[in-house]
């Protein structure tokens, strides 16, 4: 009896394992398990936020929020979004603080130097400059995007998100733009600038700084991306 209870024994311990083996392959399968190893992104991008540090940029009348403050959360929003789709992001600048060299007698000139030497270290597929645009007439309003004269693959994406952008917000500008700006300039990269719109004009300060306007916008911009990149 003993020598037959113990058979019964060991015959029911391998059915049980064999039964855990099971469902773990039929799991592996169909319910992918997570492991500590994150896939190298199919694409790269710089995200630029434009500004910072004692260059506050524009500012709005009605609040005073700066444009650097903006292009920060806007640039941080937009890599949250990228990142979702599985795109890597490198941000040029990732606090309030300036690219610049404290001790730079030149700040502008050192700032733009750092933000050259970001995007070609980076190896990125393409760079988005964040921007927020102003007037001296307060009736403008609208998202722009700017690209390099002569780079095709720039006027391209910048078709691409500008189209993306006036299709979710009907005051955004139809037709990129052609924009003589140095981040622009200083990479053969795909590159667009994007003014989001403008702190001059007081509904649009206020739109602005909503955070679910913000996102709505900033999935405009993803979406032209992905159409770039198909």
């Amino acid at each position: 009896m003993k020598t037959t209870f113990l058979t019964i024994k060991k015959k029911t311990i391998i059915a049980v394992l064999l039964c855990i083996l099971a469902i773990g392959v039929f799991c592996g399968a169909y319910f992918p398990i997570k492991t500590s190893t994150t896939p190298k992104p199919m694409h790269t991008i710089v995200i630029d936020a434009g500004h910072g540090g004692i260059d506050g940029g524009a500012e709005g009348k009605i609040t005073g929020v700066t444009e650097s403050a903006l292009n920060l959360a806007y640039a941080k929003c937009l890599k949250d979004i990228c990142e979702d789709f599985g795109i890597g992001v490198v941000l040029t600048r990732k606090d309030e603080n300036g690219l610049y060299s404290p001790t730079a007698s030149n700040k502008k000139k050192s700032e733009m130097e750092k933000r050259k030497q970001i995007v070609e270290e980076s190896n990125a597929d393409l760079v988005i400059s964040v921007h927020m645009n102003s007037f001296k007439l307060s009736s403008c309003n609208g998202a722009q995007v700017y690209y390099a004269a002569g780079n095709d693959n720039g006027k391209i994406l910048a078709q691409n998100v500008q189209t993306s952008l006036h299709n979710s917000f009907s005051n955004a500008k139809k037709l990129p733009s052609v924009g003589d700006f140095f981040v622009l300039n200083c990479t053969p990269k795909p590159a667009i600038l994007v003014e989001f719109g403008f702190l001059s004009n007081p509904q649009e300060e206020k739109n602005l700084q909503n955070k679910d306007y913000m996102k709505s916008m900033c999935f405009a911009v993803v979406g032209g991306v992905l159409e770039f990149f198909k």
